[in-house]
């Protein structure tokens, strides 16, 4: 049984990570071929640095992930407290199913919907163009928001009530208790949060492509776009640099976590 259990884990692991590994291996590829290794080459690389619209994409898509992260975070952390602190049973239960909306919702209904509406906004206030970065900022912090409160509210339930009432009886302010106490009690979920947000919104492509304005493209879209054509080689150097990135972030995490279990 423990053979067959090992077996069937194994199986698991390559069919998850073989398209993978044959990613990173083409990505050092000489030639342009997907099914013949011709030698090892950094070739695809380096004209990976000199495609100026491709990386510009990227710059965009950080700048998107980025800002989306630090707003989720900053805002889904007060929400985590405030649903933390609220008695009503009702309340906090319709608070937890309408957070649970934009996780479960399908991305295109998601995308779709906030077109409509930041479309429906700008006829309003006679904008010329709807959509823009800041409305792919607001579509992002909304799906990023639900995932960065995921994090923060068990850490809350975790954390021994009676803390932030000694730090107060001691003469700290409900703001400075907060801050000296409950947020690093509730730290490896809001650094969990985060990086779960910036992963989300560094991945998506649907609710991007429904919100993206003229003259602000993501990485995801950009590629997209070029599968119209070809896709080149680059493509796979590009993939695999964003692979070690949010695997990095990965493992960062999940350290994060496990020092917070040991504590």
């Amino acid at each position: 049984m423990k053979t067959a259990s090992k077996i069937y884990t194994a199986l698991m692991f390559l069919f998850l990570f073989a398209p993978i590994a044959i990613l990173i291996v083409f990505s050092f590829n000489d030639a342009k071929s997907l099914s013949v290794f011709s030698g090892f080459s950094l070739r695809w690389y380096r004209e990976l640095f000199n495609d100026g619209p491709t990386l510009q994409s990227v710059r965009n898509t950080l700048l998107l992930a980025v800002s989306a992260m630090v707003i989720s975070t900053v805002m889904g952390t007060a929400a985590s407290v405030g649903m933390y602190r609220l008695r009503n049973k009702a309340v906090k239960a319709t608070l937890n199913t309408v957070t649970d909306i934009p996780m479960t919702n399908p991305d295109i209904i998601t995308g779709i919907s906030l077109m409509l509406m930041f479309v429906f906004a700008g006829r309003i206030f006679r904008l010329a163009n709807s959509l823009s970065f800041w409305t792919m900022l607001i579509a992002h912090v909304t799906f990023c928001l639900p995932y960065v409160i995921l994090q923060v509210l068990p850490k809350l339930r975790q954390m021994d009530p009676s803390l932030p009432e000694a730090a107060q009886d001691l003469g700290c302010t409900p703001t400075g208790a907060f801050f000296k106490v409950t947020l690093p009690e509730i730290m490896p979920g809001v650094i969990t949060g985060a990086i779960m947000a910036f992963t989300m919104s560094l991945d998506d492509f649907v609710i991007s492509y429904f919100t993206s304005g003229a003259g602000f493209q993501t990485l995801p879209i950009r590629i997209y776009n070029m599968t119209k054509k070809t896709v080149t080689p680059k493509m796979y150097a590009l993939a695999t640099i964003i692979f070690f990135v949010i695997l990095t972030l990965l493992m960062i995490s999940n350290l994060t976590d496990t020092k917070s279990e040991e504590k």
